[in-house]
């Protein structure tokens, strides 16, 4: 879930582009392996990139030479959702959470962030509110 929640960041930041290319894919294209990433790390960034579209948080624009993925854009599900796991505070509590009870899922994880959220505006407000 940090490489999700790191991916989705950055990709809030600014990154349309990932380049996953490893020295294998760069052997076959006839470039050189300099500054490629290891096959496992290329793999595990693809998958969480294909995750976060399937789970309708960003839109994945193209995937050109099969190692380079173009973002479309985060969704308004994806803003929602980081902006709920954006502090770190609320992050680390989350995951702790979380963990505690064993499981989750992304909507789990937003639901527990709000949860965390909405206790510190109340503390910090003096105001409940209803989410």
């Amino acid at each position: 879930m940090d490489l999700i929640r790191d991916l989705l960041l950055k990709i809030e930041g600014g990154q349309r582009s990932f380049d996953l290319l490893t020295p294998e894919i760069a052997e076959i294209l006839g470039e050189g392996d300099a500054g490629k990433m290891p096959r496992e790390q290329a793999e595990l960034i693809e998958n969480h990139l294909a995750l976060l579209d399937d789970a309708g948080l960003i839109t994945i624009q193209a995937k050109l030479s099969g190692a380079v993925w173009q973002i479309g854009q985060i969704t308004w599900a994806g803003h929602d959702f980081l902006d709920t796991i954006r502090d770190p505070a609320i992050w680390r509590e989350t995951k702790a959470r979380a963990k505690q009870a064993g499981g989750f899922s992304i909507d789990l994880l937003k639901a527990l962030a709000k949860g965390l959220i909405k206790k510190k505006i109340e503390q910090h407000t003096g105001v409940e509110l209803d989410l």
